[in-house]
């Protein structure tokens, strides 16, 4: 039987330590979200985890014990047009320093799920391969960006359910492509991204 992997609380201890994460990277349409979260030195949760390791009903209760027990959190976006800008990855780390200049309580150090980020406010900072598997504040990170995240898709799909947003949140499932070739494309679609597997020309489909 496999051991349960247990994450520690944070890097340095007995600061305030910002965990930092995205989701929505690999998506085809709709914003990509951040979170920050700063918790309190004796918080212990076993069951936190990478949010790609918990199911929706998991991550929605953990969501809960975070939002409780944080000293702050905050959640921010970057929308399709900015990730068209910036590329994914710097539209990713825009909206983490979103969500950190949106925290009330400014932290000593910041550990970021990744490879890559920019300095910010003159925080140190660490960046963590797979950080949300090790550290506590990132998994909580991670659990709150993938939740509003999923939330904020599953409005947009009562505007366009023919894309079933609903069920795959923007990602590149075949039936999402299907939906992109046979529909076109909304505003909230990123057209700097490959939308079909093949590059067709597609109309832009209005409100």
């Amino acid at each position: 039987m496999k051991e349960k992997n247990i994450l520690k609380l944070c890097m340095k201890p007995n600061i305030f330590e910002a965990g930092c994460d995205e989701a929505g990277r690999g998506c085809l349409a709709g914003p990509v979200f951040a979170a920050a979260v700063v918790l309190p030195h004796d918080f212990d949760c076993k069951e936190l985890n990478d949010s790609k390791q918990l199911t929706e009903k998991q991550r929605i209760e953990l969501r809960h014990i975070i939002e409780s027990n944080a000293v702050c959190y905050s959640i921010a976006l970057c929308t399709p047009e900015e990730i068209d800008s910036l590329n994914i990855l710097w539209a990713s780390v825009s909206a983490m320093h979103k969500a950190l200049l949106k925290l009330t309580v400014q932290p000593s150090h910041i550990i970021v799920d990744g490879n890559r980020f920019r300095p910010f406010n003159e925080i140190e900072h660490t960046c963590v391969i797979k950080g949300d598997s090790k550290f506590q504040s990132i998994a909580a990170a991670s659990i709150l960006a993938k939740t509003y995240r999923d939330e904020y898709m599953q409005r947009l799909d009562k505007q366009f359910p023919q894309y079933e947003w609903v069920n795959n949140k923007g990602y590149p499932t075949k039936k999402h492509r299907e939906a992109i070739r046979f529909y076109g494309i909304t505003e909230h679609h990123r057209k700097s991204f490959n939308l079909i597997e093949q590059q067709f020309e597609i109309d832009f489909l209005d409100k």
